[in-house]
């Protein structure tokens, strides 16, 4: 049946899923590209940096629970459909964005912000595990199998644009409300938004027809009755999950979150880039790598799907490294050029709480010569029984000259083309590695721990490595590095080259 499905018809299919899948990524990740604001929101002022790896531990729990939704809703998909599944994903995902936005402050209700938050994610990440594998399923279920790489890597699209579209949104909110009224109150706007996306997206769900290749197996009476039993307690079924999981998806995810989302939580909070820049940065690497998931999705009906995958873990294991020590060396302000530039310092004291002590603040806006700038904060308590006390001098908000903006911009590129050519074809593999009537459960439990586990806890490991003493900024890279290397090897040994597989009925 999916065959001949008329073209326009098998647009519609991936245009309703796609716009689905999408928001629901947006909604997953907003909350990851607002961490160091939402943890000022979580946890107490002078949290410091436990208040990053905390937000940041908040975020990948989500991730972590993924393969619990994967094996729920995976069974459900299974049993009882694809499209009415994916629906109930995207209400459960909506919903909690949501009310991630309503959620008071520490300050309001104190440690139970955090903990409601949590619960939100662990939602949150319980409907992704149900999403993508249903979305996946339900396009490949109906393109031909001559095409199922170039269709399938539309909903791979979505991905990335979800995170597109979340700053596009942050930025946006923040320049119209101004810093102060988007870090006090502003972030939930993103949040809140995201119910309007949904409504949308559910009254376009509702109209979407089942799967013909399910719609066949239920009218033939041949769905499973345990998709986990058949899916997990075949030997042969579970071989492919396993390699599934070893050899593709665990590298997959690796490369897509160090690309994108460490890519960002490193500019920013380890080469302090101003919050704009680096948002800027990553919507312009994003912008023009994206068309390439279609490209190497179709490339992959050609010459199959293992080396495209395999040379995007390659890649990155080779390249990381530089990459990212060239945004270490292009960000020091040690090695720029000082001459002539220009210096305007803004005085601030304020009286600490409950104390005769007060807080004397110095910013010293820097201009160069290049158009770079930053800002120098020295911070000094003033105690009114033993002086002065000065604290470390910080620099932040660093703005890149012209020239080496579109540099980072080249490079964050190129680490998404390699998120790309690891995840363009990868729907394509995964549906051809399993029956239709196990195939949601089967596929989605691989792609939730390999992308949802290894991948989504990138920013929290490597962050979480890069803070112990004796650590360099450049030393959470092996947790990425190393992940994908383990992929690269498993993969290269045992995937084969699959290529215009006929997925069973």
């Amino acid at each position: 049946m999916s065959e001949t499905l008329p073209k326009n018809n098998i647009f519609k299919v991936i245009g309703a899923s796609s716009l689905g899948t999408l928001i629901e990524w947006y909604d997953f990740y907003i909350f990851g590209s607002l961490a160091v604001i939402i943890g000022h929101q979580l946890f107490p002022e002078d949290a410091g940096a436990s208040a990053l790896i905390n937000t940041l531990a908040i975020f990948a729990a989500g991730f972590i629970v993924r393969p619990f939704g994967a094996l729920v809703f995976g069974r459900l998909g299974d049993l009882i459909g694809r499209k009415y599944t994916f629906l109930l994903t995207l209400v459960l995902m909506g919903g909690s964005t949501f009310l991630i936005g309503l959620i008071p402050s520490y300050q309001s209700i104190g440690y139970a912000a955090p903990i409601l938050v949590l619960i939100l994610r662990l939602i949150q990440g319980l409907a992704l595990g149900g999403e993508y594998g249903g979305a996946a399923t339900y396009v490949a279920e109906h393109a031909p199998k001559n095409k199922r790489g170039f269709f399938t890597s539309w909903i791979q699209t979505t991905a990335t644009l979800g995170l597109f579209l979340s700053l596009g949104v942050i930025v946006i909110t923040k320049n119209v409300l101004g810093v102060d009224a988007f870090a006090d109150w502003g972030w939930r706007i993103p949040f809140l938004l995201s119910i309007l996306l949904v409504v949308v997206s559910i009254y376009i769900r509702m109209k979407m027809h089942e799967s013909p290749m399910f719609s066949k197996l239920k009218a033939e009476g041949n769905v499973s009755k345990n998709p986990l039993k058949e899916s997990f307690n075949n030997k042969a079924n579970f071989k492919m999950v396993l390699l599934a999981l070893f050899g593709a998806t665990m590298g997959q995810g690796v490369i897509w979150y160090t690309g994108q989302f460490y890519a960002q939580s490193f500019l920013e909070n380890t080469c302090k880039l101003d919050f704009n820049d680096s948002r800027y940065i990553l919507l312009w690497g994003i912008a023009f790598a994206t068309p390439f998931f279609v490209i190497f999705g179709a490339w992959s009906d050609r010459i199959g799907r293992k080396w495209i995958m395999l040379s995007g873990m390659l890649l990155g294991i080779i390249f990381y490294r530089p990459i990212y020590q060239i945004f270490l060396d292009d960000t020091d302000t040690a090695k720029m050029n000082l001459t002539e530039a220009k210096y305007g310092t803004v005085h601030k004291r304020e009286q600490i709480d409950g104390t005769q002590d007060s807080l004397y603040t110095a910013i010293t806006h820097v201009v160069l010569k290049s158009g770079a700038s930053f800002n120098k904060v020295q911070m000094d308590t003033i105690s009114v029984k033993s002086g002065i006390h000065p604290a470390k001098e910080i620099i932040k908000d660093k703005i890149l000259p012209t020239p080496i903006f579109w540099k980072f911009v080249g490079l964050i590129f190129f680490q998404i083309l390699l998120v790309t050519m690891v995840y363009g074809p990868i729907a394509a593999f995964l549906v051809e590695l399993f029956p239709t009537k196990i195939r949601y459960t089967s596929m989605s439990l691989p792609y939730h721990i390999g992308n949802g586990v290894f991948g989504g806890l990138v920013p929290f490991v490597a962050t979480l490595i890069a803070s112990f003493s004796g650590s360099t900024p450049l030393s959470g890279l092996w947790y990425p590095i190393g992940i994908a290397t383990l992929s690269f090897i498993i993969g290269t040994i045992y995937l084969s080259n699959k290529r215009d597989e006929t997925i069973n009925d």
